[in-house]
């Protein structure tokens, strides 16, 4: 087990991506990769908790030393879903709509991984509550090629601004995510909206 760095312990990142990731697949190792950096960068790492991409990460976060917390749902309990093993911390809600809500509002960064239509949820949320301005200023570190072609198709054909694009870093690999998480707390971004952007 790594011993994790301590700077950055009262941090927590929130990871979003795949449930329906399965260990031998790319996907897998990457987010362990991304749960391993973070958790020996000295991060809390924060997920759905349950299978896919959030126990990849979480298994990486946890084998690093890191400090993993689940937010489990009323619903998923009742329908037998257990959080995986490697969470330390469990928070509780009774809807999805809660846990969306404390998975964008709670956490002082995010990592966005390869997912589907609840991975898109958190991302759309976490963008439009940052754009207007309903959270402070943070980081949101978007992983992998499927991602960057989403986000360069829909800034080229939506209606939003070059602006909104500032709240969003996209990188490729696993391993550019904790630079990429540093790089923005050593030099946060200008996000002062001016008129015309």
């Amino acid at each position: 087990m790594t011993t994790p760095d301590t700077t950055n312990s009262r941090r927590v990142v929130a990871v979003y991506g795949s449930s329906g990731v399965k260990p031998d697949e790319p996907d897998w190792q990457i987010a362990q990769e991304v749960g391993r950096s973070l958790g020996a960068a000295g991060y809390g790492v924060l997920s759905g908790g349950y299978g896919g991409v959030m126990a990849a990460c979480s298994q990486g976060a946890a084998e690093a030393g890191g400090h993993v917390i689940g937010a489990e749902v009323g619903l998923f309990k009742q329908r037998g879903k257990e959080l995986n093993r490697w969470v330390t911390e469990r928070v509780s809600f009774e809807t999805l709509r809660d846990r969306l809500y404390f998975l964008v509002q709670r956490p002082d960064a995010f990592v966005v991984l390869r997912g589907g239509i609840g991975t898109l949820s958190e991302l759309a949320l976490l963008w439009s509550l940052l754009q207007v301005g309903e959270l402070p200023a943070r980081p949101c570190v978007v992983v992998g090629p499927m991602w960057r072609r989403f986000v360069e198709l829909f800034a080229e054909t939506a209606p939003i601004r070059p602006a909104d694009m500032r709240w969003l870093t996209l990188v490729d690999h696993a391993e550019e995510v904790v630079p990429a998480l540093e790089a923005w707390w050593a030099a946060p971004p200008d996000m002062v909206l001016r008129l015309g952007d």
